[in-house]
């Protein structure tokens, strides 16, 4: 029996930081962005209810692949198992996060 990779991805979304798992994560096809596909969500074990992965579930809903920016993401972790897919504000001390600055072009010659 052959055991299925799972990976956590947390990247940068419009000043929130998001944290996803998946089961494929590939440089991808598109220059600069990180392709990820088969996004898992947490089991229906219990009556409780997280809003946030509720939220993930819907703006992801119907989605095959996705395509990440490599400059947003924070980091990729093959891990054991698959945990509650949340998104944070970012702004909190533990997950205060500089994202990479960007190289925009080349500098003009002096002279």
């Amino acid at each position: 029996m052959t055991r299925k990779s799972t990976y956590r991805v947390t990247f940068h979304n419009h000043g929130k930081v998001y944290e996803i798992y998946a089961r494929k994560v590939n440089q991808g096809g598109l220059l600069g962005f990180v392709e990820i596909e088969d996004i898992v969500f947490g089991e229906k074990t219990t009556v409780v209810v997280d809003p946030s992965e509720e939220h993930l579930k819907s703006e992801f809903q119907g989605v095959k692949r996705t395509y990440i920016p490599m400059h947003a993401v924070v980091r990729i972790d093959e891990v054991e198992k698959t945990g509650l897919s949340k998104i944070t504000d970012g702004t909190g001390r533990s997950e205060k996060i500089t994202p990479f600055p960007l190289f925009t072009g080349h500098p003009e010659p002096k002279g």
